[in-house]
């Protein structure tokens, strides 16, 4: 008789993802054990190796419960291994972890932009010494691997010593990028050196465009001040790749 193969695929997925749904009844259970191991030792190693913070704040079985659940429930919308730490995101919106760790999803988010920064295909062409020292006449803009991020928790802190039940006060600031030697970084900013980067993601400008944006959202501010800061920060930054020249 002939097989309709869409069909015995989709039983064989099923099985797979959970044991609960009938098997293929011409496959041995031990080899349908063996291909469920090995497909989901698959995606704990893939999770794990992602989200190893994450990973040290449950315990094994609630990380196999929760590994497990996404292995079944979790409809992926992609066929590349490299992104499934970002669907375990979107899986991750529909759990509720509140009551325990109103934080998780955001330090997942956290760990999950170290990954998505590495593998990123932007290739920027980052300023020379001569770009940092003109900074101020350049027209500037934010490098295409450089995210900014803003948290209500402190997720760079969060540990298994660390567990925040209520946000602080203030938003924690980080920017994230990638330097010309593909390495990966954190850094926190002030609200102020993060608006100014905003400004630059928005719209590459020069920091004269930029102060006058900046002088009109904080009137209170003394401008002179105010551009020595901008000029201090964007020079540190610009050392580090986070600004880079305009090509507009």
């Amino acid at each position: 008789m002939a097989v309709d193969f869409r069909a015995k695929q989709a039983e064989f997925a099923a099985y797979i993802r959970n044991p609960a749904n009938p098997a293929p009844a011409d496959v041995k259970p031990e080899r349908m054990a063996m291909y469920r191991e090995l497909f989901f030792n698959n995606i704990d190693s893939c999770l794990s190796t992602n989200f190893p913070v994450l990973r040290t704040l449950l315990n094994d079985q609630q990380w196999q419960a929760l590994c497990k659940d996404f292995f079944a429930k979790h409809a992926c919308k992609t066929p590349y291994f490299s992104e499934i730490a970002e669907e375990f995101l979107d899986y991750l919106q529909t759990r509720n972890y509140a009551d325990d760790y109103p934080f998780l999803w955001e330090l997942a988010h956290y760990e999950w932009v170290e990954m998505a920064l590495a593998i990123a295909k932007d290739e920027p062409v980052y300023g020379d010494a001569e770009f940092i020292e003109q900074l101020g006449e350049r027209c500037l803009a934010l490098s295409p691997v450089a995210w900014l991020l803003a948290y209500q928790y402190p997720v760079q802190q969060i540990s298994p010593d660390y567990l925040p039940t209520e946000p602080p006060a203030e938003v924690t600031y980080l920017v994230v990028y990638r330097d010309q030697h593909h390495d990966v970084h954190f850094m926190q900013a002030v609200p102020l050196s993060f608006r100014l980067l905003q400004l630059l993601e928005q719209q590459p400008m020069t920091i004269a465009t930029a102060m006058q944006t900046l002088s009109a959202e904080l009137p209170n501010l003394n401008s002179e001040a105010l551009l020595q800061h901008a000029l201090t920060s964007l020079q540190a930054m610009a050392a580090k790749g986070i600004i880079i020249p305009s090509l507009d």
